[in-house]
């Protein structure tokens, strides 16, 4: 492990990052710009031509740059391990499934370790980065020992929890801190020599496989009981006739011990839904009760629900034709993500009450329309898209549902909205500040 030390210090190794998505992505280009000699794997080909062709998504645009300069020298792509005389250190990007009777949580984690494995030698490192159920960590130790190295003594692990914020302005990649445990300090130096290339060193260690793995979990959790605990109270300030932003902003003026939070169609993505289902799975395993996390859960998949039947309650009060614009399917504002996406919730309940629905979205990608589909239990896309919000397009619709505001469109909707384009339209963010003059219905979630 010495040895990997200093070849670790002057670049002379190569890191392979298993996963080229949100996480993968960023840090492999990260770590090429910064002279280490990258391989980045993928088991998607489709993902692996898309990036020999240069050809980005948006929200990798920003890197696009230094993607096209480092891949000159320093970043490869491929579909698997490649075998090195080089020391080597692999990083674990890949997703994790929600665990349940037929997968287990780390099948993707296991076989990229596997792939590492096969062609790793003394001296080497792996690293992972996914979001993992608890004891997922120790279960990589022993595979790494059944192939026959010794943890801390010939071979390193590290278990460093990806913390990614897509759209960020203010936290990116670069700047915001890790959580980290080691297996042994030369392992941890050898990691800090890493990282101080990824976010500058910004390490919190810690002494124990499952701390770090919890605290990941519980950082997710916090967000989904909050959002839920909000969206809930949207609700009761639908019943009350109050306005819930007028709430939360009054509550934010008490400087401590308060922290808002804004309700919205619920919580979608890759992180707040799935993360705390793993606290959850190791409560069940170990006997006891997590009531907070299992209730959230609960709340969050019911609010594309009320949502529609609020859409509907107000369509059949105006007497309008059953026809709604969803806008904004990603699962949160400014990025092409759609990943477990309320919208398609909204949509799917909506089409179940008879309605005819369209879908818009400036940032929605037809080349990878069956990513989509997988990503939210679709077997086709059930609705109308549209390109643009043209006013031809708006005379078929009598209600907008703006379920992500984003920037790129806001303009577009503060017109509709202040030059009566459409009967009604239900915000979900409560957003859209009311406007006395319009004769457009403004419904929002906690209105």
């Amino acid at each position: 492990m010495k040895d990997l030390f200093e070849k670790i210090k002057s670049k002379s190794c190569i890191i392979e990052v298993f996963g080229l998505g949100y996480v993968g992505f960023p840090l492999s280009v990260r770590l090429a710009s910064s002279g280490f000699k990258v391989i980045g794997i993928d088991v998607n080909p489709e993902r692996i031509t898309r990036l020999q062709k240069n050809e980005l998504l948006d929200s990798e645009e920003l890197l696009k740059n230094e993607f096209i300069e480092c891949r000159k020298e320093n970043l490869s792509l491929a579909k698997e391990s490649e075998e090195s005389p080089l020391a080597k250190i692999g990083i674990i990007c890949v997703p994790t499934p929600i665990p349940g009777p037929n997968i287990n949580s780390d099948v993707y984690v296991r076989r990229a370790v596997e792939g590492f494995l096969k062609n790793a030698k003394e001296g080497d490192c792996l690293i992972l980065e996914s979001s993992i159920e608890v004891g997922t960590t120790e279960r990589m130790e022993k595979l790494i020992q059944d192939k026959g190295f010794k943890i801390g003594d010939n071979f390193g692990l590290t278990f460093c929890p990806e913390r990614i914020d897509p759209s960020n302005k203010e936290w990116g990649i670069e700047n915001i801190p890790r959580v980290i445990y080691s297996s042994d300090d030369t392992t941890f130096e050898i990691s800090k020599i890493i990282y101080d290339n990824v976010n500058g060193g910004n390490l919190v260690r810690v002494d124990s496989p499952k701390i770090a793995e919890v605290v990941k979990s519980f950082e997710n959790a916090f967000r989904l009981v909050n959002i839920s605990l909000v969206n809930e109270l949207a609700i009761l300030c639908d019943s009350l006739g109050i306005n819930v932003k007028s709430v939360i902003d009054a509550a934010a003026t008490k400087p401590f011990g308060f922290m808002p939070h804004y309700p919205g169609a619920g919580a979608g993505g890759h992180c707040i839904p799935k993360d705390p289902r793993f606290l959850l799975e190791s409560a069940k395993k170990l006997d006891v009760n997590f009531v907070t996390i299992e209730n959230a859960l609960k709340i969050n998949l019911k609010m594309p629900k009320y949502v529609s039947d609020s859409i509907v309650k107000s369509v059949e009060n105006l007497a309008l034709k059953k026809t709604v614009l969803i806008c904004g399917l990603s699962y949160k504002p400014n990025v092409e993500d759609m990943r477990d996406s309320a919208s398609f919730k909204i949509i799917n309940e909506l089409i179940a009450k008879g309605f005819e629905v369209f879908g818009y979205d400036p940032f929605f990608n037809e080349h990878v329309i069956q990513k989509y589909l997988i990503e939210n239990n679709l077997k086709e896309i059930n609705f109308k898209r549209i390109e643009n919000l043209d006013d031809q397009i708006l005379k078929t619709v009598s209600c907008i549902c703006v379920v992500q505001h984003h920037d790129i469109s806001k303009q577009k909707i503060d017109h509709i909205y202040h030059n009566s384009k459409v009967p009604l339209i239900y915000d979900c963010q409560n957003k859209i500040e009311k406007d006395p003059n319009s004769k457009t219905v403004l419904d929002s979630l906690g209105s």
